[in-house]
């Protein structure tokens, strides 16, 4: 699990101990933890005013807060981080937990729509806050194949394919009406010349081919060039109106729903959060200094899939006062399992190629061109 420690002021066994049980209660109950509680109910065995002594300690290293409204303590950022990251037990989820989550992914087909939907509600019920889940995806495009239809007269549609799922359909005005048959003998020439290549793979076989392959295979390169600069996952999501309420103030609410709702600052968060590591749990608490628009957010995240093939990422979010415990757990547990069936189904050779968002480019003018205008669509 990753979470910087490296300014955090170590504490005795004892606080350690007050700071647990105080982000432990707040967790469960936000209303500020006072001497008097913790000293009768939490079985501390030192006085109500030891206990104050050691949570002023706290308050100085920055570890809790006394809002000015109560005597009592409520965590800081900082010390929800020193309990995530140093007093937090790797507790895992029960087996009969276990065994209720992994008969929900029977019923829907590994890396499916339904496959996703089912781990985000899963997810979501079980970490008992919002999650969210991205499909997955190629870590880098390549080609699989192309087809060339002949659609009427020099209009020609183009289809391509790329390992991990991406299919782009585009069409293309030629300089000259040009035959079934011979469409299909350039795809099938380029089928076997590009199969597997990267774009600036791609575009050096074109260098020695006639015009109309060389025009082709370049146009090709493009997309997956696209495809490598928007690579945006789809998203599926749960629990964000549940959660919605949980938060201290609007302004968390709002910046919960602008993670669940805007792809490319979710991508931008996911992009530089998400280690190449999978199933390696990954916890952000209040933005970590880096996300304003997160200061009121806590978020926990793990990579899902194949190593240097395809990967996905799992993970929830809610305030602050998330339950740590149980949304890592949560989180670990379903990482884990969605890349086992991962795997599994790529062992096989039954994954399957699953079209991304359906997008268009303007392709570059020649020979080999996009119609721009309604009567080149109809010539």
């Amino acid at each position: 699990m990753t979470l910087d420690d490296t300014q955090l002021p170590e504490l005795t066994r004892r606080q350690e101990e007050i700071l647990s049980l105080i982000v432990r209660t707040y967790t469960q109950s936000p209303e500020p933890v006072s001497s008097k509680y913790l000293a009768e109910n939490c079985g501390l065995n030192v006085s109500s005013a030891t206990i104050r002594n050691e949570m002023a300690v706290l308050e100085d290293l920055g570890y809790v807060v006394a809002p000015h409204t109560s005597a009592g303590r409520i965590p800081t950022e900082s010390g929800y981080r020193y309990f995530v990251k140093r007093l937090l037990d790797n507790g895992e989820l029960s087996p009969s937990e276990q065994a209720r989550i992994s008969e929900r992914f029977q019923g829907a087909a590994p890396a499916t729509e339904q496959w996703m939907r089912a781990t985000a509600t899963t997810l979501a019920r079980t970490a008992r806050t919002a999650a969210l889940v991205t499909a997955p995806m190629a870590e880098t495009n390549r080609f699989k194949h192309l087809e060339l239809i002949s659609i009427q007269g020099r209009l020609v549609l183009m289809v391509l394919v790329l390992h991990g799922g991406a299919v782009h359909q585009q069409m293309l005005t030629l300089a000259e009406a040009v035959g079934q048959s011979r469409l299909s003998e350039v795809a099938n020439q380029i089928n076997t010349l590009c199969q597997g290549l990267t774009a600036n793979d791609v575009r050096l076989k074109a260098v020695s081919m006639p015009v109309l392959e060389r025009e082709i295979i370049d146009l090709a390169a493009d997309l997956i060039e696209k495809s490598d600069a928007n690579h945006m996952q789809l998203v599926y999501r749960d629990g964000l109106s549940e959660v919605i309420s949980t938060f201290d103030n609007s302004e968390g609410a709002q910046q919960a729903v602008r993670v669940f709702e805007e792809r490319a600052f979710l991508n931008t968060i996911l992009n530089e959060i998400l280690t190449p590591l999978v199933n390696h749990v990954q916890v952000v608490i209040a933005g970590e200094g880096r996300w304003e628009e997160m200061r009121h957010l806590s978020m926990v995240f793990s990579r899902y899939g194949i190593p240097g093939q395809m990967s996905g990422a799992v993970g929830v979010l809610g305030p602050t006062r998330l339950d740590y415990g149980r949304a890592i757990s949560a989180v670990r547990y379903v990482s884990h399992l969605m890349t086992d069936m991962l795997v599994s189904l790529y062992e096989s050779g039954d994954l399957a190629d699953h079209p991304a968002d359906g997008d268009t480019i303007r392709l570059p003018q020649g020979k080999v061109r996009t119609p721009d205008t309604d009567e080149e669509k109809r010539s």
